[in-house]
C-alpha cells in the first residue's frame, strides 16, 4: 500500500511539474529576448495632443496594421496619465524620454519667463548655435534647456556611443528633446516657402546627403492635393457634423468643411506650413522617418539604436478644428495607416520581432468649451483683460506700483525681487496677499505659493501635479489654477494644459522585442516610459529619472 501510494505521489509531481514547466515555456516563448540579446531598434512613438479615448472612439475605423496591431501583440496599459502640470508639448516630450517630471528636467512649458536675463525663452531656443539647411533662425534650436539625460542619452554612453539616436518631428521640440543631449541628430520640418527638413550645428555644419535627397525630392509638395477624408464622411459616426460653429479651418475657405484643396489654400495659410495643420503632415513625418532608417542604417547591427518620432499634425489639426472634428477623426484613421506603412518597412529591414516601438502622447485637449456649452456641460472662456486690470489696480493700491510684479505667464506670477526689497516688502507676505486677491477672481479655483511648492509635500491631487511641474529656479512666486473646461482661446478649436483627465489621459502602447502580450487598468504615468526601456535594454535609468519600471510589460 505505501508502494502504491509513493507512486501516486510521484506521478502526480511528475505531472504537476511538467504542467508547469509547459507554462513556463508557453509564457517565455512569445516575444521572449534573451538577456543578451537586445531590439535592435527602439522606435518611441509620441503623437501630439492625443486623448486616450481616441483609441477606442476611432477604432472602428481603424486597419489592422496600425494602431490595432500594437494593442493585439503589444501591451495596453489603459490607465496611462501625466502626474504633473503644465501638459504641454516641450515638457511632454521631455518627461517621456527623461522618466522624470519638470521639477527635474526644467522644460517647465513651452516658453517660460527665464528669471535670470528678465526674457522669455523658448525650450529649445539656442542663440549659440547655427542653422543647417536654412538661412532662417529657424535651425538655432538645441537641448541644452533640459537638465537630465534621457533614455537615447544613456543607451548612447552604455555602447560607446555606437548605438544611434535619431530624433524626427515636424515640430523642432518633438524632435530635438527625445533625441537627446548626445544624439547623432534631430531633423524637423521647416514651412513657409522653403519646405525643407532642417536641424542646427549643435548636431553636424552639413546635412547628410539623404536628406539633402529628400528636401530635392518632391515628396513635401506632393502633399499639396486635396484633402478629403479617407472613409466616406457619412461613416464618420464617432464625430460631430462637419459643418458647424466650433472650427476655425483656413484662410480662403468659407466654411470648415471636407474637402480642402491645399494647393489653392497655401498661398493664403503660409506656403508649406498649411502642411503641418493637415493629416498629411504625418504622412510626411513618416516619409522621412523611414528615409531616416535608410539613410542611417538603422537597426542594421548589435548595437540598439534609437529612433524618435512625434507627429505633430495631430495638434495643430486639434487646436484648429476642435477634438470631436471630422478633421480630428480622418486625421487619425490617416494616421492609423501611416503607422502600418512604418511598421511594415520596420517588418522587412529590421526583422519582425528584432525592433520594439512603444506609442504615447504628449498631453490631450479638452473638447471646446463653446461646444461644451452648446449640451449644458459647465465650461467656458477666461478673460485675461479683466483679471489684469484687476490685479493692476490691486497692487498699485496695496504696494503704491505695479511693478512689485515681474511677469505673469503660464499661469504663474513672477515677482520683482529687487523691487520688493526697496520697498522693504516681505516676499511671504506679499506671496498670501497675492493669493487672498487672485482666488476671488473669477474662474480661478485654487491659488498656491512657491513656498507652499517647496516646503510641503503633496502625494495625491492637483496640488501633487502641480509640485511635479515646478522647478524652484524656473517656476514663479505664485501659481493659478484655473476652473474645470475654462480655457483662455479662442471659441473655435481646441487646447490643453491643465491637471484634468481630459489634458492627462493618453494611450500608452508597448509591442515587439521583449514585450508581453496584455493589458491593464492599473495607474501608470508618463515617467515610468523611460526607465521601463532603459531595463528591456540593461542600460542605466536617465540621471533624474523618477519613474518605475513597468515590469508586467517586459518580458
Amino acid at each position: 500500500m505505501k508502494k502504491i501510494f509513493t507512486l501516486i505521489i510521484s506521478i502526480t509531481l511528475f505531472f504537476s511539474c511538467g504542467s508547469q514547466e509547459k507554462v513556463a515555456i508557453a509564457k517565455t516563448s512569445i516575444n521572449s529576448t534573451p538577456l543578451d540579446e537586445k531590439p535592435k531598434l527602439v522606435v518611441g512613438i509620441v503623437v501630439d495632443q492625443m486623448r486616450y479615448d481616441y483609441l477606442t472612439r476611432f477604432a472602428s475605423k481603424f486597419g489592422e496594421g496600425g494602431f490595432k496591431r500594437m494593442i493585439r501583440e503589444g501591451f495596453n496599459c489603459k490607465n496611462n496619465h501625466f502626474n504633473y502640470v503644465p501638459t504641454y508639448t516641450g515638457p511632454g516630450h521631455a518627461s517621456v524620454y527623461t522618466g522624470t517630471t519638470p521639477k527635474y528636467h526644467g522644460i517647465i512649458s513651452n516658453n517660460w519667463y527665464d528669471k535670470d536675463i528678465k526674457e522669455t525663452v523658448y525650450c529649445a531656443q539656442d542663440d549659440s548655435i547655427a542653422s543647417v539647411g536654412t538661412e532662417s533662425d529657424a535651425g538655432k534650436m538645441s537641448p541644452h534647456r533640459m537638465l537630465t539625460t534621457s533614455f537615447a542619452d544613456e543607451n548612447r554612453l552604455f555602447t560607446q556611443m555606437r548605438g544611434k539616436s535619431i530624433g524626427v518631428a515636424i515640430k523642432d521640440r518633438g524632435a530635438i528633446l527625445p533625441a537627446g543631449h548626445a544624439a547623432n541628430a534631430a531633423y524637423w520640418f521647416h514651412g513657409k516657402d522653403e519646405g525643407v527638413w532642417i536641424t542646427s550645428t549643435f548636431y553636424t555644419t552639413a546635412l547628410p546627403q539623404w536628406v539633402k535627397d529628400f528636401n530635392d525630392s518632391d515628396t513635401a509638395e506632393s502633399y499639396f492635393k486635396v484633402w478629403n477624408t479617407y472613409q466616406p464622411i457619412e461613416s464618420y459616426k464617432e464625430s460631430g457634423s462637419d459643418l458647424n460653429n466650433f472650427e476655425r479651418g483656413f484662410k480662403g475657405k468659407e466654411t470648415a468643411t471636407f474637402p480642402y484643396d491645399l494647393e489653392a489654400l497655401k498661398s493664403e495659410n503660409g506656403g508649406f506650413d498649411i502642411l503641418k495643420a493637415t493629416a498629411y503632415g504625418n504622412s510626411l513625418t513618416v516619409d522621412f522617418a523611414i528615409a531616416a532608417l535608410k539613410g542611417e542604417s538603422l537597426g542594421q547591427d548589435n548595437d540598439t539604436d534609437v529612433l524618435a518620432v512625434s507627429f505633430s499634425s495631430t495638434d495643430y489639426v486639434g487646436h484648429n478644428f476642435g477634438v470631436n472634428s471630422k478633421e480630428i477623426q480622418d486625421t487619425y484613421v490617416r494616421l492609423d495607416r501611416d503607422l502600418e506603412r512604418l511598421f511594415n518597412y520596420l517588418d522587412e529591414t529590421v526583422g519582425k520581432g528584432a525592433y520594439t516601438v512603444f506609442l504615447t502622447a504628449d498631453h490631450g485637449a479638452v473638447h471646446v468649451p463653446a461646444y461644451l456649452q452648446s449640451v449644458n456641460i459647465p465650461s467656458g472662456y477666461l478673460d485675461y483683460n479683466d483679471r489684469k486690470e484687476r490685479f493692476v489696480t490691486f497692487l498699485e493700491s496695496n504696494y503704491g506700483s505695479k511693478d512689485v510684479v515681474e511677469n505673469v505667464s503660464n499661469n504663474q506670477i513672477f515677482f520683482n525681487k529687487a523691487k520688493l526689497k526697496e520697498l522693504n516688502l516681505n516676499i511671504h507676505d506679499v506671496e498670501q496677499a497675492l493669493v487672498d486677491e487672485q482666488i476671488s477672481y473669477p474662474n480661478i479655483a485654487k491659488v498656491y505659493t512657491a513656498t507652499t511648492m517647496n516646503s510641503t509635500n503633496y502625494t495625491t491631487g492637483i496640488e501633487a501635479l502641480l509640485q511635479n511641474g515646478f522647478n524652484q529656479k524656473r517656476s514663479g512666486d505664485v501659481i493659478v489654477v484655473d476652473d474645470i473646461a475654462h480655457i483662455a482661446y479662442s471659441r473655435t478649436g481646441s487646447t490643453h494644459g491643465s491637471g484634468l483627465n481630459y489634458d492627462t489621459h493618453v494611450p500608452l502602447l508597448f509591442f515587439g522585442a521583449g514585450i508581453n502580450h496584455g493589458e491593464t487598468f492599473d495607474k501608470t504615468v508618463i515617467p515610468d516610459i523611460a526607465p521601463t526601456i532603459s531595463a528591456l535594454l540593461g542600460i542605466s535609468f536617465p540621471n533624474g529619472s523618477t519613474g518605475k519600471p513597468l515590469g508586467f510589460v517586459i518580458d
